[in-house]
């Protein structure tokens, strides 16, 4: 930041602020030219049978996905006389992340716990082949790899290790740039214990009970993961499934940490016993948003949890609004909810704020539409298209002022919260450091964020505030990496379409602002999947285009309107009913 006035107390760092900074741009650069989609979220609930109306289980799942094109699942039906499953697959993966049969389902969200820690090494001043860990000298592992380079051919590569991990800053001819000539090394939970991922894919999917279902868990110990759990014999359960540690009380681990005295390291790993779970709990129903999970052992668990104000808070609000009687069309409508909770109460505050003897008639009329809005992001909601903009401009208005260009205040501007500041009036956030001789109120810069968020509008979508419609500005493309040759997109890239919905929301379409003034969704429900127990043969899902990565097939993008209206379709596992509707049936008969 370019002011050097206090913040208030903050936990110590020796990152430099520089070098942050310039990490964060090229990563960001990295992501938005990355082929693959990122994992982002998701959500789930499973309903005990007191909480249903047939009396059995259902069960809601949907993973949240940086969109993309060929979709990131392979859904697929496999049968045989001893197993069958239903289930979505990742490429290279031999079993299916998530599935059902006729006798139990399971799905995924992100735990988010913190599981990669960065550690400054002290090098020998003479030797560089060693590093200072206690009071030992060690030597370092050098790792040679080839790498293969389009045009380039074979690049060799050598890094070195130490006892926890690579060092991620350094090599023969490139430096990150980290304050001072010190070394770091990266600490991920995923390379410190044997990978027995393949393992535990293949006992949840092979699992006779919720028992052995179980047991197949603790081999799955990084990524972290909420493990969703429901059966055809009434129960419903949460695993926080990974390897677990506890850390030193006065330890943050979002720093980077001491790795020559050994004080920053685990203390201890924890059982899976230690988890937080539940299973068949007195609400009847479980849930995951990505929110933080329950305490363990007297401590939280750390990581990046989603605030449990917007997604998981929604849930709760439904589930507990209709305490029986739920069928699969009510968790139909519930995976589809695009009601941003606690944005009208937050827009109201704004609101609260404002100075009616300044406002004109036009203005007075729309506020009192703002007022009544109830927080649905649906296509033809101005209110909620105000709402964003106006959010966006106060963002900038409390935090671009403190850098010194525009880039770094974006590379920074996601982590920097709105809501964290909203309700200290007295934040020094809330002063425009560039009038040097004025400090602003917290009433003055929402007072000037409405009226530019006004004129905004005006500009961008005309006169009539009745036709700023959110559908005009929010939308969905599916990218194809071909797709970005401009002579290629209309054949591989999916879409736009206006989409309902935002960050935040059950439907989950958080976006990325354009130079247009758009918003372009940069994650989505990669797939939403609701399994009846009382009926399942009649389960159903949706994936955002369709099934095939084949611009010529007829099942490229077939899905893709009816994901954006919020439809689903059936999981056919009906084998005489597959004959008989299936048009296009492939069939693979023994060689003889």
């Amino acid at each position: 930041p370019s002011s050097s006035r206090p913040r208030g107390d903050h936990a110590h760092s020796e990152t430099n602020t520089e070098d942050l900074t310039a990490l964060q741009e090229h990563i960001s650069k990295v992501l938005d030219h990355f082929p693959l989609p990122e994992f982002h979220g998701s959500n789930s609930w499973v309903l005990a049978p007191e909480k249903t109306a047939s009396g059995k289980v259902l069960f809601e799942n949907d993973p949240h996905i940086a969109q993309a094109q060929p979709s990131i699942w392979y859904e697929a039906h496999l049968v045989t006389p001893s197993y069958e499953k239903y289930g979505y697959y990742l490429a290279g993966v031999p079993f299916p992340l998530l599935s059902h049969d006729r006798t139990m389902a399971h799905g995924f969200t992100m735990l988010a716990n913190d599981d990669t820690n960065f550690y400054y090494e002290e090098q020998h001043p003479t030797d560089t082949t060693l590093y200072k860990y206690k009071d030992e000298w060690l030597k370092f592992d050098y790792v040679d790899k080839t790498i293969q380079v389009k045009d380039m051919g074979e690049v060799p590569f050598r890094f070195k290790k130490t006892h926890r991990g690579p060092i991620v800053n350094a090599n023969h001819a490139n430096r990150t740039r980290v304050k001072g000539d010190k070394l770091v090394s990266m600490f991920w939970l995923f390379t410190q214990f044997e990978n027995q991922l393949v393992q535990g894919l293949y006992g949840i999917n092979h699992a006779a009970n919720m028992e052995e279902f179980r047991e197949a868990l603790p081999q799955i110990h990084a990524p972290g993961l909420n493990v969703m759990y429901g059966d055809a014999q009434g129960n419903i359960a949460w695993w926080a499934t990974a390897k677990l540690y506890r850390m030193p009380d006065s330890t943050n681990t979002k720093f980077i940490l001491d790795g020559a005295s050994g004080k920053d390291d685990p203390l201890a790993f924890l059982d899976f016993s230690d988890n937080p779970s539940a299973v068949n709990p007195p609400s009847n129903y479980v849930y995951s948003a990505n929110n933080q999970p329950d305490s363990i052992q007297g401590f939280w668990v750390p990581g990046y949890y989603a605030t449990g104000r917007f997604r998981a808070g929604r849930i709760v609000d439904l589930l507990e609004a209709k305490e029986k009687g739920w069928t699969p069309e009510d968790m139909m409508t519930m995976a589809n909810d695009i009601t941003l909770r606690t944005a009208s109460e937050t827009l109201s505050f704004y609101l609260s704020h404002l100075d009616q003897m300044t406002l004109t008639e036009a203005q007075i009329n729309f506020k009192k539409r703002l007022l009544a809005w109830p927080g649905t992001y649906d296509l033809e909601s101005s209110e909620a298209l105000f709402y964003q903009k106006m959010k966006g401009n106060l963002h900038r208005a409390l935090f671009a002022d403190e850098f010194e260009d525009k880039d770094t205040y974006y590379s920074y501007g996601v982590q920097l919260k709105l809501d964290k500041i909203a309700n200290l009036p007295e934040s020094p956030w809330w002063d425009n450091v560039s009038t040097k001789d004025k400090v602003e109120t917290q009433t003055e810069i929402i007072q000037q964020a409405f009226q530019d968020t006004w004129e905004q509008l005006h500009k961008e979508q005309g006169e009539d505030p009745s036709a700023w419609q959110w559908g005009k500005v929010h939308y969905l493309e599916h990218d194809h990496p071909i797709g970005r040759v401009a002579a290629l997109k209309p054949y591989f890239t999916v879409g736009p379409f206006p989409v309902t919905g935002t960050g935040g929301t059950l439907n989950n379409q958080p976006y990325r602002s354009q130079k247009d003034g758009r918003y372009k969704v940069s994650s989505i429900p990669s797939t939403r999947r609701i399994v009846d127990f009382s009926d399942v043969e009649n389960s159903i899902s949706i994936l955002p285009t369709g099934q095939s990565g084949n611009p010529l097939s007829p099942f490229y993008k077939d899905q893709a309107a009816l994901f954006v209206e919020g439809t689903f379709r059936k999981m056919m596992m009906n084998k005489k009913e597959i004959k008989n509707g299936a048009p296009h049936l492939l069939v693979f008969k023994p060689k003889h």
